[in-house]
């Protein structure tokens, strides 16, 4: 680290001490300051957090999240808590979270697994065990059944195709396949489906999926609504609409999470922490043009507090 990255790692930490009470004898005299504690991280990138909390424990012998835990508490905490994790990391927690204890929490599953890429997924997969000693293959197997658990354990071999191009025979071929599997048979053949949307590049998939409208004269998004149920209709659904248009897919997960009586406070965080430095602009973008509402306006009316402020400051 040169001498000008070292300088501003200290600085940061020796900032972010600003907004937490008296450790030993450090901090400012009284309270936390949770104002200056989003105003810092906020303002961070994930990698720049990660030298925050280096330079903190240098500093300070300290390990910062500890400290804020201790000082912190409900959905504001788990907020900034999920901002001092690696992407990889927060993504493994929430994952060994969704399949902790009796139930599984699919829909977790498959929002994180049918979202990222062969990296990310690689990623989350060290990450996992590295934190838990064990292997969320293995630990996916264990909890999820079925066609479901075929398609998340084909998802986690993370060799998905991630080319830019599309072959229109490949496309062809995958659609008329894709109707001998669902629509042209009793039942479903779901391994096809597996295959198919779990190894194409995304500009493959959606050469497929043209090639169906053509051929066959239906959206395969009505198709999967059709010849899915369940958590596997959800699996494949996320699929398509992400490979569509991932942003859209996004956006609409938040304003299901705020619908209706009660908000999904888990569900905003997971959202908006992870996609804040991928594509929370587009998201942005996407719910306004749906939703006809700014996102931060939507947020800001249906949460409050300390964890308001900090969902807004990553919005904005």
């Amino acid at each position: 680290m040169n001498d000008v990255h070292r300088q501003s790692g200290q600085q940061q930490a020796g900032d972010l001490i600003l907004g937490l009470p008296p450790k030993d004898g450090i901090g400012p005299t009284e309270g936390t300051n949770e104002v200056a504690i989003i105003k810092i991280l906020a303002s961070r990138s994930a990698e720049q957090r990660q030298k925050i909390k280096e330079k903190y424990r240098a500093l300070y012998s300290k390990d910062l999240e500890k400290v804020l835990k201790g000082d912190l508490s409900g959905c504001f905490e788990k907020t900034i808590l999920a901002m001092l994790d690696r992407p990889c990391e927060f993504d493994a927690k929430l994952l060994k979270e969704a399949m902790k204890g009796a139930g599984t929490h699919e829909d977790v599953l498959i929002e994180i697994l049918c979202t990222r890429a062969n990296s990310q997924v690689k990623a989350i997969k060290e990450a996992y065990k590295q934190m838990f000693s064990c292997d969320l293959a293995n630990d996916v197997q264990s909890d999820t059944n079925g066609t479901l658990r075929k398609l998340l354990v084909s998802l986690l071999e993370a060799d998905r195709d991630e080319g830019l191009e599309s072959n229109e025979n490949l496309a062809e071929q995958d659609a008329r396949e894709l109707y001998e599997a669902g629509e042209n048979r009793w039942g479903t053949d779901e391994l096809v489906f597996n295959t198919v949307l779990t190894k194409r590049n995304c500009m493959q998939l959606r050469a497929t999926f043209k090639a169906y409208a053509i051929l066959q004269g239906t959206d395969i998004e009505e198709v999967v609504k059709n010849e899915a149920s369940g958590d596997v209709k959800k699996a494949y659904l996320t699929i398509v609409q992400c490979t569509k248009d991932c942003q859209a897919y996004f956006a609409e997960v938040i304003h299901e999470a705020m619908k209706g009586a009660g908000t999904k406070e888990d569900t905003l965080i997971r959202v908006i922490v992870s996609r804040s430095e991928v594509d929370l602009p587009s998201i942005k973008e996407r719910y306004l043009e749906k939703y006809k509402k700014p996102l931060a306006e939507a947020v800001k009316s249906e949460t409050s507090g300390d964890f308001q402020k900090v969902l807004l400051a990553l919005i904005k």
